[in-house]
């Protein structure tokens, strides 16, 4: 007998179904010389603290840094979850070879594994791997079985994954509990530090300082109407000849005057003059399709036009999995494999009848040629170098039926994103006039569509619950901005403007924002390729970024204003509190994420990884254990002791206590 086991009983029934086993059972299914069964994610779990070692049971500092000699696994206390797993494990003594059908994943592959030592697994275990949970996309996965040390890296990556949140959570959090949290005992606040949890609350309430300690300041925008088109003014090059270079850079910053007797002078200088135009320059330009969705990109853009928070998507997009009507969710990349490219003509067929866009791509062939008759195959969708265990989320071609309201939003983006991949480029103009008055710049810019392109697989498909003006890829808005036909050398009366204007703060994250900021370590990036480029220093994994976003929540470190993500007090002290970068640092962070996808890759050996993490643990330990803060004063014996940027001093400095010691 064949044993194959799934992560889910909705993914063991569709694999069942394929492979003829029909026969049902408590916990499994059988038929055809198989046996499937499932897990129920995690069934099995590290060992606490206290089952490695008895001291560590109670919270002492004297106990800390715990690393255990060997790490240990167990299955879960749930009575649900031993039953499923008593069933495996029979299942697993009676079988001639075990086929691991876990998600295509870290995550999915460190479950499997736990399990199979846990049950003793002593037979050949071979590993499934698709991207589809539709019937044709299981069949062709069959017919590509691999020995299971084939993926011993990407095993080797969760499981380190899973160690170094151990190691840093359970040693952390018990150290800054011990040390600063209020109450004791059973009444004693504890505090939370994770690996990705305390650099994205860092994020979070860096961000919200900077909102709230933001001095607004005061500028003057000149603009000029000149045949009913408004210009701008563009600052002299010497600017910063005639000015202080800071506050030059601030003006050209600003985009504008700082006094208001500076834009006078300017208004005073060049309103009897004619405004001349010194230059039109028109360039035809392209503008590509929005790239399909990874995970990031569709809860950025669902979160955007609907609301929905990051563990929403996440489970709608993974019900439309589950449902057969789109691919793996839990992906990093925007590209497909060319091999995908042979399948588009059937994918395009079976969503038609929903998406009259489809219509225009049906009956192209996918031959790769160029011309009338040929579906286009860009480096911009289809590039093997993009891909590695998985592709962009994109439609399987399974008809969409019985979906909720909120699937059927999820899925039109993904399949409209598809559509449009297929559609030719948009073709725009772009003109910038530049104008003269005296010695004065000034300059406008008008954009065109001519060719709307793949803009009209979204002209017509505008959700009313969309915010479009923020949209992240601007698909529902052509953004024309259309310029009389300005000649060189014309000239004439012109009327300037003044406005008074102040400066803004930086905005509150969004969950959209935020996930942003967490796939680029904190750094705002708005170009795609520089992104993706920065995708391996990331905090978390696409996968994993909504729970934590939603632990944060869950635990009342953040909170929801409108869209807007806001610190809470406990959050705010919490970060007060942490004195080792290592905790708060998105790039340490994202530096540690980098080295667990070296692993997965085999570029990277995962002891000596383990050995990093045992060094990173001791000193976030050691650094807690030395911090002199809240101490008494040694000096006036009165105060106690406080921490500065670089060096200690006494609460008491007001009435003359001179203690001061460095880091």
């Amino acid at each position: 007998m064949i044993l194959c086991v799934a992560e889910k009983p909705s993914a063991g029934r569709d694999i069942a179904k394929v492979l003829g086993a029909n026969t049902r059972h408590d916990g499994y299914m059988e038929g055809n010389g198989y046996c499937v069964t499932w897990t129920f994610g995690h069934l099995c779990a590290l060992y606490d603290p206290h089952e490695y070692n008895e001291q560590w049971k109670g919270w002492n500092m004297s106990s800390l840094p715990m690393i255990p000699e060997r790490f240990s696994i167990k299955v879960s206390g749930d009575e649900g979850v031993q039953k499923q797993f008593n069933i495996i494990k029979q299942l697993m003594s009676q079988a001639s070879e075990v086929i691991n059908c876990g998600d295509p994943g870290q995550e999915g592959e460190l479950i499997q594994r736990w399990v199979y030592q846990q049950a003793g697994c002593k037979v050949p275990v071979k590993r499934l791997w698709t991207s589809s949970l539709t019937e044709e996309a299981i069949r062709n996965a069959f017919k590509q079985l691999k020995d299971q040390s084939a993926y011993q890296h990407l095993y080797e990556a969760g499981l380190m994954r899973a160690i170094g949140d151990w190691l840093l959570g359970m040693n952390a959090s018990r150290a800054y509990t011990l040390k600063y949290a209020r109450g004791v005992g059973k009444d004693r606040n504890i505090l939370s530090i994770g690996r990705v949890q305390t650099p994205t609350l860092a994020l979070i309430v860096k961000r919200q300082q900077e909102v709230e300690h933001f001095v607004p300041r005061t500028y003057y925008e000149l603009k000029t109407l000149y045949r009913d088109t408004l210009f701008s003014y563009i600052f002299p090059k010497d600017i910063k000849d005639t000015k202080d270079a800071k506050d030059a850079e601030a003006d050209e910053e600003l985009r504008g005057f700082a006094t208001l007797d500076e834009v006078q002078a300017v208004i005073d200088n060049i309103k009897n003059l004619p405004l001349q135009i010194t230059s039109v320059e028109k360039k035809k330009g392209t503008e590509f399709a929005p790239r399909l969705f990874d995970l990031t990109s569709l809860q950025v853009e669902c979160n955007k036009s609907y609301g929905y928070t990051a563990e929403q998507t996440l489970k709608l997009i993974q019900s439309l999995y589950e449902k057969h009507v789109t691919t793996y969710p839990r992906v990093d990349t925007t590209y497909l494999s060319e091999d995908i490219y042979a399948h588009v003509p059937k994918t395009l067929e079976g969503i038609k009848d929903f998406f009259p866009e489809v219509q225009p791509l049906l009956g192209l062939k996918a031959d790769g040629k160029k011309g009338a008759g040929s579906l286009p195959k860009s480096k911009k969708v289809f590039d093997n170098k993009k891909v590695t265990d998985h592709h962009a989320i994109i439609p399987t071609g399974q008809r969409p039926d019985a979906l909720t309201e909120q699937e059927k939003k999820v899925f039109k983006k993904i399949a409209l994103r598809f559509i449009a991949a297929f559609y030719p480029d948009c073709e725009v103009s772009n003109t910038t006039v530049l104008a003269k008055a005296g010695d004065h710049n000034f300059k406008v810019t008008g954009r065109q569509v001519l060719v709307p392109g793949w803009r009209a697989v979204f002209a017509k498909n505008t959700d009313n619950s969309e915010n479009t003006e923020n949209s992240e890829n601007s698909e529902n808005s052509e953004g024309t901005n259309t310029l009389p036909d300005f000649v060189k050398g014309e000239q004439g009366p012109h009327e300037p403007q003044l406005k008074e204007k102040t400066t803004t703060p930086p905005k509150y994250y969004t969950e959209a924002t935020l996930l942003r900021a967490m796939e680029t370590a904190g750094k705002t990036v708005d170009d795609e390729d520089l992104r993706d480029a920065m995708k391996e220093n990331g905090i978390g994994r696409p996968s994993t970024r909504a729970a934590i976003i939603e632990k944060l929540f869950q635990r009342k470190y953040i909170e929801r204003k409108g869209k807007a993500v806001h610190a809470t007090a406990l959050g705010i002290d919490l970060i007060a509190k942490i004195i080792s970068p290592l905790l708060m640092s998105a790039e340490l962070t994202g530096r540690w994420e980098k080295k667990i996808r070296m692993i997965e890759r085999g570029e990277y050996e995962a002891k000596d990884f383990l050995a990093e993490l045992k060094q990173m643990t001791t000193e976030v330990v050691r650094e807690v254990k030395a911090d002199l803060a809240g101490q008494p004063c040694p000096l006036c014996k009165q105060g106690r002791i406080i921490r500065g940027r670089t060096r200690y001093g006494c609460s008491r400095w007001k009435e003359g206590c001179t203690y001061a010691a460095p880091f």
